[in-house]
C-alpha cells in the first residue's frame, strides 16, 4: 500500500530532464529532448517504443534512466506522467529596477515556494533512505560547505549535534581536511555546494572516501565533479539558481528544506534514543538558563 502511494505522488520527472539534457551524451539527449516535446507518447511507450520513437535505442533509454539517478524507464513515466498531472503552472520570477515592495514581496514567496516543490519532485527516495540508513548509525558525522553553503553546514550541525554528540562541521578546508583524515568506515561526512563543483568541498569527499568514511553530496540538480565523487547523491532544484538576484535565498531555503528532511527521518527512525538524546538537550539548555539568571 505504501509503495503504491509512493508510486502515485512521484513526479519531476520532466524537471530533470530539462535539468540535465545540455549535460548529456548525444543519444541520450535526443530522447529527454523527445520526452520533453511527446510526453504523452512517452509515458505510453516500452523502453524499445521510446527508442524507436526518438531514433535511438533501448539500452539508450535505460542509460538515460541511469544518468537521472533513477531506478528505472518505470520511475521516470510515473515521474513525468505525476508532471502532467500537475496543473500549476507557478514559475521562478526575476526582478525588474525600482520593482514595489509588495511584488517583491509576492515574488519572492512565489520563488521559495517553488524552489521547495521543485526540489520535492525530484527528491530521489532510494538516495534518500541511503543517506538516512548511514547517518542514523553514523559513529562521527561532519558537514562542510563554503560561503552560502556553510551556512548550510552549521545548520545542519546545529540540528544533527542534538542526537548525535559526534557531530561536526566547518566553513575552512583546512580545519574539516585535519577532522575528516581522522575518520573510518563508520563515519560520514556530508560536503554541500550548490554549484556541484566547489574544489575544496570535492576534495574533502575524496579525503573522506580515502579513509572509508561514507561521502554524501548536496548538490543542485545535474552531473557535476563534486556528485561523481560521492558514494550517496541528494539534490536540489538548479532551476531556481537562474533568477537574477533572489537564487541565493531559494537554494538556501531548499538546501535547509533537504537537511530539515534528512533530521527529521534520522530521528523518526530511531525514534526512542532521539527523543531521549533531545530531552537531555533540553534540560541542559534549561540549566544553563537558569544558572545565567542567578
Amino acid at each position: 500500500m505504501a509503495e503504491n502511494h509512493l508510486a502515485e505522488s512521484l513526479s519531476g520527472g520532466l524537471i530533470m530532464l530539462k535539468e540535465i539534457a545540455e549535460q548529456l551524451p548525444p543519444s541520450e539527449r535526443k530522447i529527454a529532448v523527445y520526452i520533453l516535446e511527446n510526453p504523452h507518447e512517452a509515458i505510453r511507450s516500452t523502453a524499445n517504443e521510446l527508442g524507436e520513437l526518438s531514433a535511438t535505442s533501448a539500452s539508450a533509454v535505460i542509460r538515460l534512466c541511469k544518468s537521472l539517478g533513477l531506478s528505472g524507464f518505470q520511475e521516470l513515466k510515473l515521474r513525468v506522467a505525476g508532471d502532467m498531472r500537475n496543473t500549476s503552472e507557478a514559475d521562478f520570477t526575476d526582478f525588474a529596477s525600482h520593482e514595489s515592495q509588495q511584488s517583491i514581496v509576492q515574488k519572492i514567496t512565489n520563488n521559495s515556494i517553488r524552489s521547495l516543490q521543485e526540489t520535492a519532485e525530484i527528491m530521489n527516495y532510494e538516495a534518500l533512505s541511503k543517506a538516512v540508513e548511514v547517518l542514523q548509525y553514523a559513529g562521527r558525522i561532519h558537514f562542510y560547505g563554503i560561503g552560502a553553503s556553510g551556512v548550510i553546514a552549521q545548520d545542519a550541525h546545529l540540528k544533527f549535534v542534538r542526537i548525535n554528540p559526534s557531530t561536526t562541521s566547518s566553513i575552512d578546508f583546512h580545519l574539516s581536511a585535519m577532522m575528516v583524515a581522522q575518520m573510518g568506515p563508520q563515519d560520514v561526512v556530508i560536503g554541500i555546494s550548490f554549484s556541484g563543483e566547489t574544489y575544496e568541498v570535492g576534495k574533502v569527499l575524496e579525503l573522506a572516501k580515502h579513509r572509508g568514511a561514507v561521502a554524501i553530496s548536496l548538490t543542485s540538480y545535474g552531473l557535476s565533479p563534486i556528485s561523481e565523487i560521492a558514494d550517496i547523491n541528494l539534490y536540489v532544484s538548479s532551476k531556481q539558481e537562474e533568477v537574477f538576484r533572489s537564487a541565493a535565498t531559494s537554494s538556501r531555503l531548499a538546501q535547509l528544506h533537504i537537511i530539515d528532511i534528512l533530521f527529521m527521518c534520522v530521528l523518526t527512525a530511531n525514534y526512542e534514543k532521539s527523543i531521549q538524546l533531545l530531552d537531555e538537550v533540553r534540560v541542559g539548555i534549561n540549566f544553563v538558563k537558569q544558572q545565567s539568571k542567578k
